[in-house]
């Protein structure tokens, strides 16, 4: 049993990078939240300062330890939670990056993509690595970057370079340029992970022409992956607990048995559902992931990714300026008695799960002289349930619908009109998380397991809370209309798209 009894999460994520510090109730006690700046240097292209990534890590995660009031001894370990499929690259020797962060949201490399499908390899890279062809995932990206920054191929095949996702990037960096390591839910993220031997796949190395010199090493979920070197927090913590944010929160939903299902709603929205001890059958436009590992014992989910939904309510926002806050969208729907035949398709970077085309862009249809601010609201909240509606209607193609409540978490749970939609427009319930950041409960149950804070499964479902729950109330005819619209809508998209 380690001496302290708190474990401190660090959230790195799209938009923001936050840590919590927990105590053994899985009760947060300090807390502390910076926002990181995306960069868009051209159309679609979507880049973050590494550099910066890594101070607002450890900045937050000071303050969050000070807030608590505790002392060093009190902290028994590090959980992280991270963005996927980001990439950065930097120098092995310095720690320096050489390039910005190159953003899962990412699209520049959809050319690339396209002729990887042209040459016939997406059913070996489907079979291998539980994946679709998708500018989304890392390995395109890794490939486009060492093609571009100057000798990067040679200093790549020289071990001069150090590739790898936030989590490695971060412990590289915390451990003093000595743990260079990742877990395996982040690991299949990349299309570069062998997903039925958890291993970097030689062919999918090869395909990419990726020398194996620049990868991290794979470990479970949870475990030891690096010691802080004290020049950051004043003394030497472990890190024991890292999983990619949906995986954190699967595991932080306790969704610990096969078929349960949970989403988070952030700047997208994440629908993971447990599928046990075996790669899942491929369904179309789903994909087979890690969920994680924990000792020999490793979990694999089925997941579909919305790339906007939040996204689309920080849009109003900024791009627009017809909202002053996200708060406000809730009162803007509810002004409303229906959507009046206006839907908006959030394809600002492409749509992901379970239609995958990078080449879609957004749309608004079913404008009027009578469409008003309060329509643009009410369809960005809508725009998200549909959206997860379409990918756990992908997940069973029987399309029987469950009564088993979706586990929802993340920012954007806090609208009560979004829930109560989602709840209404799947025919299923929702409950809300109390807590609905389980991205960072989810790293910090990890390393609470890695190092042995708590033994099982059973003392981290005890520990779970639910805050709301939301029941279906809307009539079968108006669900089918509704859900009509939507189609349409996603029609006229695609003929825009041409």
């Amino acid at each position: 049993m380690p001496e302290g009894r708190h474990i401190l999460a660090i959230d790195q994520g799209t938009t923001s990078t936050r840590a919590i510090v927990f105590n053994d109730e899985a009760r947060p006690v300090g807390s502390a939240q910076v926002e990181l700046e995306q960069h868009f240097p051209q159309p679609g292209w979507v880049e973050h300062d590494a550099s910066k990534i890594y101070r607002d890590a450890v900045s937050v995660a000071r303050r969050a330890v000070e807030k608590s009031g505790l002392g060093l001894n009190e902290i028994a370990a590090i959980g992280i939670t991270n963005q996927r499929e980001t990439i950065v690259v930097w120098d092995r020797y310095t720690g320096e990056p050489v390039s910005n962060a190159i953003v899962w949201q990412c699209r520049r490399t959809a050319d690339d993509c396209a002729e990887l499908v042209h040459a016939g390899h997406a059913a070996d890279i489907r079979g291998r690595t539980g994946l679709v062809v998708d500018p989304y995932f890392s390995a395109t990206k890794l490939r486009w970057l060492l093609d571009r920054i100057p000798n990067g191929q040679r200093r790549a095949e020289d071990g001069k370079l150090c590739f790898g996702t936030v989590d490695s990037w971060l412990m590289y960096r915390l451990s003093g340029r000595q743990s260079h390591v990742t877990d395996v839910s982040n690991a299949s993220r990349t299309m570069l992970l062998n997903i039925h031997d958890l291993d970097w796949d030689p062919a999918m190395l090869a395909l990419f022409n990726v020398p194996r010199a620049i990868l991290p090493e794979v470990r479970p979920s949870a475990g030891d992956f690096a010691i802080t070197d004290g020049s950051e927090f004043g003394g030497e913590i472990p890190v024991t607990g890292v999983a990619g944010d949906q995986h954190a929160a699967l595991f932080g939903q306790a969704c610990f048995k096969s078929g349960m299902t949970k989403c988070t709603y952030g700047t997208g929205a994440f629908v993971l559902t447990n599928a046990g001890g075996r790669v899942p059958s491929p369904e179309s436009g789903i994909l087979a992931t890690v969920g994680w590992q924990v000792g020999s014992k490793r979990t694999y989910a089925s997941e579909g990714g919305v790339f906007v939904t939040g996204a689309a309510v920080q849009w109003l926002r900024d791009g627009l300026g017809i909202i002053g806050s996200a708060s406000d969208t809730d009162d803007m729907a509810e002004m409303l008695g229906d959507n009046d035949g206006v839907y908006m398709v959030p394809a600002f970077v492409g749509l992901g799960a379970p239609r995958w085309d990078p080449g879609a862009r957004g749309t608004i249809t079913g404008l009027t002289r009578g469409s008003s601010a309060e329509h643009l609201a009410r369809a960005a909240l809508e725009s998200t349930a549909y959206q997860v509606r379409d990918v756990i209607h992908a997940m069973s193609p029987s399309g029987r619908t469950s009564s088993t409540p979706i586990r929802a978490d993340g920012g954007q749970t806090a609208s009560r009109f979004l829930m109560q939609f989602q709840a209404d427009i799947l025919d299923r319930p929702v409950e809300v998380s109390e807590i609905a950041e389980t991205t960072a409960i989810g790293a910090a149950f990890l390393a609470g397991r890695g190092i042995g804070l708590w033994r099982s499964d059973g003392e981290l479902t005890r520990l779970l809370r639910t805050g709301a729950r939301y029941d279906p109330a809307m009539a079968e005819g108006q669900r089918a209309r509704l859900i009509a619209g939507w189609y349409d809508a996603l029609e006229r998209t695609a003929s825009v798209i041409g």
